[in-house]
């Protein structure tokens, strides 16, 4: 197993963890990940640590489709991967309507067929074969009675074939993963129910095939503690990241088995009443999702995780040396 770092995208003030990956490079982490939501971009960061360091890869865990055309995504990759000597695995996904219409201004509809779309948009660039041109509703290139003609990418990519990773939730998009990508980025990995979720989705896979969980640890002896931080975060994406009708996060949980308590902590958080919807979240589900307590508890639970199809673990929570050097001796040790 892989182990990688990631680091999410800044909260309210901005976050240069500079030290923290020139650290987990020195430990020998895989892989560093940065993330965009509606604040700090995925790719400034990574150029910023990637001009810092030389071996760690350098990820993007998600950059979100309806922020940038499929060929300002493969500039943006291209461009990025050239000045950090070939590092770069792109994660991209298409978010949820939230995001998409609220911050964006871009439909949501038909997140399959764009992320295909996309992908194979990207690939074109990269490759340089003959221009770019897409037929399809979502990217047509060149745009239908404009004046543009099929242009092809001048810079030579370092990589025509930069690995390219899918963040998934559902199961078709788990399936469009293993069919068009090199790896797949969950959010939330209960590592015994994987098999049992997305067993038929990832039977096409080929066998190099990365599935990247991402994972909160908190190293502490105080397990009650611990747990209650998985929890409050696990409170904010169920209850308010997404829409009333269509949160992706919560449904994720129902599949898991967890779809009364999704049902009611999302209602609660709605209602306003987020201490309420904390307390409602379940101490199993918190616990099957992360990596809490102290390093022998720790131990016991990655059990699952080596057991699992999970081929590389993004922790989340950790920056301190200590706490890394920790983690690579549990994970890899």
């Amino acid at each position: 197993m892989k182990l990688g770092l990631n680091l999410g995208y800044w909260q309210r003030a901005a976050d240069d963890a500079t030290e923290v990956v020139r650290t987990a490079e020195r430990l020998g982490y895989d892989s560093v990940w940065t993330a965009e939501a509606y604040g700090s971009d995925a790719f400034t960061p990574l150029a910023w640590y990637g001009a810092r360091t030389s071996r760690i890869k350098l990820g993007t865990s998600v950059a979100q489709l309806s922020a940038r055309s499929p060929a300002a995504t493969a500039m943006t990759a291209m461009t990025l991967d050239h000045l950090t000597g070939g590092r770069l695995l792109l994660g991209v996904g298409a978010s949820g309507p939230q995001v998409v219409e609220g911050w964006y201004g871009q439909p949501f509809a038909r997140p399959l067929a764009r992320t295909r779309e996309y992908v194979d948009i990207m690939r074109k660039v990269w490759r340089r074969e003959e221009p770019v041109t897409g037929d399809g509703p979502h990217y047509p290139l060149p745009l239908p009675g404009g004046h543009g003609k099929p242009l092809k990418l001048i810079t030579h990519p370092l990589r025509p074939d930069i690995p390219l990773y899918l963040g998934a939730e559902g199961p078709k998009n788990v399936a469009l993963a293993a069919e068009l990508a090199d790896g797949w980025l969950p959010l939330f990995a209960f590592p015994a129910k994987i098999g049992e979720m997305y067993g038929e989705s990832l039977a096409t896979a080929p066998k190099d095939f990365d599935i990247a969980a991402m994972v909160m640890v908190v190293i502490s002896d105080d397990v009650r503690a611990a747990l209650d931080g998985v929890k409050l975060m696990l409170t904010l994406y169920i209850g308010g990241m997404g829409a009333r009708s269509r949160n992706f996060h919560a449904d994720i949980i129902g599949r898991m088995g967890y779809a009364e308590a999704a049902e009611r902590v999302q209602a609660l958080y709605l209602a306003g009443r987020r201490d309420e919807a904390f307390q409602a979240i379940p101490d199993e589900l918190a616990d099957g999702i992360s990596l809490v307590g102290p390093p022998g508890r720790i131990r016991e639970r990655l059990q699952p995780w080596h057991e699992s199809p999970v081929t590389s673990l993004l922790v989340m929570g950790p920056r301190d040396e200590r706490s890394l050097t920790t983690i690579r001796d549990l994970v890899l040790g």
